[in-house]
């Protein structure tokens, strides 16, 4: 056998191609952790202020720096046990959390039961509604707001919870496309002994299927929470009564920005906003490892659907 010899300039060349290659590679992560600091640094720096201004002894915005000279609870006192005619904050948490905690119920069995009769059932006009969902699903919810006001007004539930809930619950069965990714890959096989040994599609779905979705039923839950928690327009537009007592948070903080009201209201506006965010990062940490395994498995599940579904994008 021969050996095949590598000249010295040969390996000084190669070395020298890998050590660039290293600096290359060093230097693009460099520039791509730096562009993600600059990126969070954006995102972070208006919390910051939000939360070191609730703190703050000015009632009104400090445009002359950044950090309040002096710093107090008296706001979180205020907005909580010293509601007035402007800020109820008490009352809008508890109207908030009672639209938030209907629809969640509601929405989240929608949406379970959409995605479980679309993957897991066959019937005639499957394939026909699920196109026509997501055609729908490519335009906003508000271009709808007008004809969504008049309905309500011709049923007599404006400025009522009922209506709002119906509004956000109403909707909730096109968001059934995640949870539908998460369903698919579950044998069928599991569900034909089930329905063999006498179970129903209800008690497949209950005792066979759900059990299985843990994931994503904490995401159906978390997102069909979010929803009332952090929307204005609709319920801007569904409770306009002008009865601050009805409105719910998002309406209410707002109300503190007005001309002739922020000067007094705006370290009650950033308490009220730090307040707000508690429940949601609360549901986050407690549920953050079956949302984020829910998410990615529906997203890659749908995404592994479409790949294998399109003729054109098949590896031949």
């Amino acid at each position: 056998m021969t050996q095949t010899t590598v000249s010295p300039a040969r390996r000084a060349e190669t070395a020298a191609q890998l050590r660039r290659g290293r600096i290359l590679r060093a230097v693009r992560s460099i520039l791509r952790h730096l562009l993600l600091a600059l990126l969070a640094a954006i995102w972070l720096v208006p919390i910051l202020w939000l939360l070191v201004t609730s703190f703050s002894t000015d009632r009104g915005i400090n445009v002359r720096q950044f950090f309040p000279a002096s710093y107090t609870l008296r706001n979180y006192v205020n907005i909580l046990f010293h509601p007035d005619s402007v800020a109820q904050f008490p009352r809008w948490f508890t109207n908030t959390l009672v639209v938030a905690c209907f629809n969640c119920v509601i929405s989240t069995c929608f949406v379970l039961m959409v995605a479980y009769a679309l993957s897991c059932c066959r019937f005639k006009g499957r394939k026909l509604i699920q196109n026509l969902s997501v055609s729908v699903n490519l335009f906003p919810g508000v271009l709808a707001m007008i004809a969504v006001y008049f309905v309500l007004k011709y049923l007599n539930l404006t400025n009522s919870y009922a209506g709002l809930i119906m509004v956000y619950a109403g909707s909730s069965g096109l968001g059934y496309l995640i949870c539908k990714g998460f369903f698919d890959p579950i044998p069928i096989p599991l569900r034909e002994a089930a329905k063999l040994d006498g179970a129903s599609d209800a008690r497949v779905f209950f005792q066979v299927v759900l059990p299985m979705s843990k994931p994503i039923l904490v995401y159906t839950i978390i997102s069909s929470f979010m929803v009332p928690w952090t929307d204005f327009v609709m319920a801007k537009m569904i409770l306009n009564s002008g009865v601050s007592a009805d409105w719910t948070v998002a309406i209410g903080l707002y109300n503190m920005l007005q001309k002739t009201l922020i000067n007094n209201y705006f370290a009650l506006f950033c308490a009220g906003g730090v307040l707000v965010s508690i429940p949601i990062s609360i549901l986050f940490v407690i549920m953050q490892k079956f949302y984020v395994e829910g998410i990615t498995s529906g997203v890659w599940d749908v995404s592994r659907a479409f790949m294998a579904s399109s003729p054109s994008r098949r590896v031949k």
